[in-house]
């Protein structure tokens, strides 16, 4: 029970205010070096990857549709899935190149 009235703050004692917002500014500091810094360098890298696509390269769609680029657009991007087979799809669908990916057999 003593060791209760010990943590306890002094009556009249006033507390720093710094001391009393460094976990806050702490909390945050940590969750942006953490979760929002790496998100926003992936989009510079997503979106640099989208302006560099041309014709021939093999990509990978957000709904896993494997295809070659046919034909770019300002906001789309014809894909040749198979033989007579092409899609239109949205140019921010496009995630990830193919290209350099050897098939596994």
């Amino acid at each position: 029970m003593m060791n209760y009235l010990l943590m306890a703050p002094q009556p009249g004692a006033e507390q720093n205010p710094i001391t009393t917002f460094l976990p806050l500014v702490l909390i945050i500091v940590v969750f942006y070096f953490f979760m929002i810094r790496p998100q926003v360098k992936r989009q510079k890298e997503l979106k640099k990857f989208r302006e560099s696509l041309g014709k021939g390269d093999k990509v990978v769609t957000t709904g896993g549709i494997y295809g070659k680029v046919v034909e770019i657009k300002d906001n789309y991007v014809l894909l040749q899935v198979d033989d007579n087979v092409k899609l239109r799809v949205d140019k921010s669908a496009v995630v990830k190149d193919m290209s350099d990916v050897t098939p596994q057999k």
